[in-house]
């Protein structure tokens, strides 16, 4: 069975943004606002290097909730997978619900098992990647993302994104990290 480390994206691996209009923290909506943070390259090459799997599962509920087109979604997530191409990161595959129980897009305006914490997504990934959760991991920066890895059955780090911070303190992660750097490094020091 393979060992895999799934992350949450915005406010892990790249910036949060802040909207200048409205003053709400959000993800990117177009790739000019995608950021990578300081370290994140270094850091999953090393877990790539320690033979795990790399996944993404993360919330786009920009486009549900009429913020931005699908197009401009998907050109971030073009521009974050060309990053990592052109760095050699191999991701395993990337999982995004761009659902909202409360968005104003009547089709994507749905309760669904792919967001987080629901579980549809982790449950794929087990499946065909033959995933042993015993020995992975997940990595967020939400209470949401910390629920998730829990009923999943990961070990939980919760990274201190600063402007996240309204979004936690209800959960009880395994490890706390201040970035996905320290975060890894959490992770090798605790494989089992």
């Amino acid at each position: 069975m393979n060992k895999a480390v799934f992350l949450d994206r915005d406010g892990v691996i790249n910036q949060l943004i802040v909207n200048p209009l409205t003053q709400e923290v959000e993800s990117p909506n177009n790739p000019s606002e995608l950021v990578i943070l300081p370290g994140v390259i270094e850091a999953l090459k090393k877990i790539l290097k320690a033979d795990y799997l790399l996944f993404i599962i993360s919330n786009q509920p920009s486009y549900a909730k009429g913020k931005t087109s699908l197009e401009n979604l998907f050109a971030v997530h073009d521009k974050l997978h060309s990053v990592f191409v052109e760095n050699g990161i191999l991701f395993s595959e990337y999982y995004y619900c761009y659902h909202h129980p409360e968005g104003i897009i009547p089709e994507y305006s749905i309760k669904c098992d792919c967001r987080k914490p629901g579980q549809k997504n982790v449950i794929d990934a087990i499946k065909k990647y033959n995933l042993d959760v015993n020995k992975s991991w997940f990595v967020g920066d939400q209470d949401m993302d910390i629920e998730f890895g829990k009923i999943a059955g990961t070990k939980t780090i919760l990274i201190e994104n600063e402007l996240s911070i309204s979004k936690r303190g209800k959960t009880n992660p395994d490890y706390f990290a201040k970035n996905l750097p320290q975060a890894v490094d959490i992770i090798l020091k605790n494989e089992s």
